[in-house]
């Protein structure tokens, strides 16, 4: 089993997700959570992907056309931690 760990930037931020948006984050916590990041691969709705350039480090997996979840890997360790749901914008501020 992994452990997610949430931001608390992100905790704030989840009452105010559209709902189907929420749904998809909640069922993309549970196969994490369940068969950790390599689960995610098995389901092609999620396009999860290594991100680049400023991020690199982090990973990306699709909630829906616009939404993102961006999380972060720790190694030799079982957890997740999740930096931030969000509209696609991969600029770094």
């Amino acid at each position: 089993m992994w452990e997610i760990y949430e931001h608390t930037s992100l905790v704030k931020k989840i009452p105010s997700l559209p709902r189907e948006i929420l749904k998809r984050y909640e069922k993309w916590k549970d196969i994490v959570r369940i068969s950790g990041p390599r689960g995610l691969r098995w389901i092609k709705g999620f396009h999860d992907e290594s991100l680049k350039g400023k991020w690199e480090g982090f990973r990306s997996s699709r909630l829906g056309l616009q939404y993102r979840v961006m999380y972060r890997v720790e190694k030799k360790k079982l957890y997740v931690q999740v930096l931030d749901v969000h509209p696609h914008d991969y600029r770094k501020k």
